[in-house]
């Protein structure tokens, strides 16, 4: 089949690199002339796992190629997914939606009757349908659809080739049948496929978000009593994921989420709630919401104690600054916030990233980074474990004694083995735990 894909970002590159792999013809479209050029020399402009390989293969076989038109988009094919940003509005909590509308603008007077445009960006409840008024003006005969991704980040070609779920949110059979056709392989492969109406599959995105994010919140919160009982989170957390009721994936405590997707869509998705008239089925979401943001003043103020009461004139060795491992993305990320925030109360920081540190740089330039472990935790009175990379997971606790002024490590991510650290003479401490269950004295 012949495609386009509108919105060559994170979901937009894997997106198109993957329909090119298993055998589409796909045309990518960014007004960002840089990034296309990037892109049609194979390059992607992310870190994503096997996503180069994938790119090149495709451009090299001439199913995949890129360009900044969209009347060569019109052109080229009568099916478009549209993966273009809905980031947070600067003026409220709300979906920012006026990449979509552009897109729709744009392509809309260049479509021919019978395509069928597929929306795969997170929106709010109700944005197909508003889209298809407006198409019905500039492309009468066109049509919507909605086909929203479940992509993690690190992992998002494999979420792409063998999703758990696919979800099409369609008003005919005939574009029902189209994105059947677009995913045979995957059907084949004996993926669910759940059909329904754009508004239902909206929701869906919105929801499974939402959930997620309720999850990691709520262990948290649990961080904060079992911090105040000196209880331990992680036995806590194991023994409730236990239970095939709750499930032990996203039940992490830590630092809590970040990147693109959680925080702004569970603020969008009450934005848009209350607009309905439905807010107060939602409201628990802006607690979620403060209890996420709350991890990163209470992973500082830990530090700071840890430190008997200020950073000023102490170095602090800090592991990560991507929102989570397998990515380069910084975007709203804990570890870079905690990071800005200890420098901001005088700290002299230093960060380690195997991944993001050009990103990070340009967010935060302030800061000081080092392209080795032992660079950036060298004099270091503190290190901070804030990015559960597996490279932090892998240190040699001796050897990393030698290079820092004092052995004190706070691991804000709860995935280090605090008893091996403990054992190599640091003091090992970590959110929601006691300083005895973690290996190190009180």
């Amino acid at each position: 089949m012949r495609m386009t894909v509108i919105g060559t970002g994170y979901v937009g590159t894997v997106h198109a690199a993957c329909m090119a792999d298993i055998g589409h013809e796909v045309l990518g479209v960014d007004i960002d002339a840089d990034r296309i050029a990037s892109l049609a020399a194979g390059r992607a402009p992310l870190h994503e796992k096997g996503l180069d390989a994938l790119l090149a293969r495709g451009v090299e076989a001439g199913r995949l190629r890129f360009s900044t038109s969209l009347a060569e988009a019109a052109a080229f094919a009568n099916l478009h997914f549209v993966c273009v940003g809905t980031p947070q509005r600067p003026d409220s909590a709300a979906a920012d939606l006026r990449y979509v509308d552009a897109v729709v603008e744009e392509l809309g007077p260049h479509l021919r009757p019978g395509s069928l445009v597929v929306g795969k960006s997170t929106v709010p409840v109700g944005t197909a349908a508003r889209i298809g008024r407006r198409l019905a003006d500039l492309a009468p005969g066109a049509e919507v659809a909605w086909n929203p991704e479940f992509l993690r980040e690190g992992r998002a070609v494999d979420d792409t080739m063998h999703p758990e779920r696919l979800v099409v949110g369609v008003g005919s059979e005939r574009a029902e049948a189209l994105l059947r056709a677009v995913y045979r392989p995957m059907r084949e492969a004996g993926v669910p496929v759940y059909t329904t109406d754009t508004a239902t599959a909206e929701l869906v995105k919105v929801a499974s978000n939402a959930f997620l994010a309720t999850k990691i919140s709520f262990v948290n919160a649990m961080a904060e009593v079992c911090d105040a009982a000196g209880a331990d989170v992680t036995v806590l957390a194991r023994a409730m994921g236990a239970d095939s009721r709750i499930g032990a994936q996203f039940l992490d405590p830590g630092l809590g989420f970040g990147g693109s997707c959680f925080p702004k869509d569970i603020r969008a998705f009450a934005a848009r709630a209350e607009e309905l008239g439905a807010g107060e089925a939602v409201a628990f979401l802006h607690e979620v919401d403060r209890i996420n943001t709350r991890q990163r003043r209470r992973t500082v103020d830990r530090a700071r104690a840890l430190l008997g009461g200020a950073f000023e004139g102490r170095r602090i060795g800090v592991l990560g600054a991507a929102f989570k491992p397998g990515s380069d993305d910084v975007r709203d990320s804990p570890a870079l916030a905690v990071a800005a925030a200890v420098q901001a109360e005088g700290g002299a920081v230093r960060v380690h990233d195997p991944q993001a540190l050009d990103n990070a740089r340009a967010v935060c330039p302030d800061l000081t980074y080092a392209l080795d472990i032992p660079k950036a935790c060298e004099g270091a009175d503190l290190v901070l474990h804030l990015t559960q990379w597996p490279e932090y997971r892998a240190i040699d606790p001796a050897a990393l004694a030698g290079v820092v002024r004092t052995p004190l490590i706070l691991d804000a991510r709860n995935c280090l083995d605090g008893r091996a650290w403990g054992a190599a003479g640091w003091a090992f401490r970590a959110l929601g735990r006691p300083a005895r269950s973690t290996g190190g004295a009180s």
